[in-house]
């Protein structure tokens, strides 16, 4: 299992000459693990520049919902992919890349299809809505001999991560508020990197307490 760092940066871009100044921004924010989104034109192209400009940190593929564009992103040079939901081919095929690939669950039927299928590591999608901690907790407590670990994605903002953080289930936090495509189209570099430092001070500051 491909071992993500503690703050996911989650980005949609539709312009690729706002790549350099972005992954500036967030690195020097202290991101080191991003998600593209596939959902425009440039996507593809953005992991495989994100890729060339920010080498040790980790790259990957949001909204992947089939085994063809699993492939897609790993030619783009995406080193995992994740999904809003659970499609039982896109996962049989990572696994048979020996692929990172997170699948999402929000419900016990998800989480239990998903660990069929060999999944470990799954998207809570979307966290907030449907309750946040407390519902992932609950339900998680028939698997918890099975040590699954969960990655909570959906109207998270830094407010929330240090609840997220602390608990032993939660593998990292995705956040589209360090990088909202409000705040790339505005092209605030400024603020996109204030939010990342923010995110992982906090990070640190819970890593330091364990």
């Amino acid at each position: 299992m491909l071992p993500l760092h503690r703050i996911l940066a989650v980005v949609t871009l539709h312009d690729l000459e706002d790549i350099p100044p972005l992954a500036d921004a967030l690195y020097s924010g202290g991101i080191r693990t991003i998600e593209l989104a596939l959902r425009t034109p440039v996507a593809l192209r953005a992991i495989t520049r994100l890729r060339e400009l920010l080498p040790d940190a980790l790259i990957g593929a949001g909204t992947t919902l089939t085994p063809a564009q699993l492939d897609q992103a790993r030619d783009a040079g995406a080193q995992f992919t994740l999904a809003p939901g659970l499609n039982p081919g896109t996962l049989r095929r990572a696994i048979e890349l020996n692929h990172t690939h997170i699948p999402g669950v929000a419900t016990p039927s998800d989480i239990q299809a998903a660990c069929e299928l060999g999944a470990g590591l799954l998207k809570l999608f979307p966290a907030k809505p449907l309750g946040g901690l407390p519902t992932l907790a609950t339900m998680n407590a028939p698997f918890a001999h099975l040590n699954l670990s969960y990655v909570p994605m959906g109207g998270i903002t830094t407010a929330d991560i240090d609840a997220w953080l602390a608990s032993p289930i939660v593998a990292s936090v995705g956040m589209s508020a360090i990088a909202s495509p409000a705040l790339i189209e505005a092209k605030n570099w400024s603020q996109i990197q204030a939010n990342a430092t923010a995110a992982t001070t906090l990070a640190g500051a819970m890593k330091s307490r364990r």
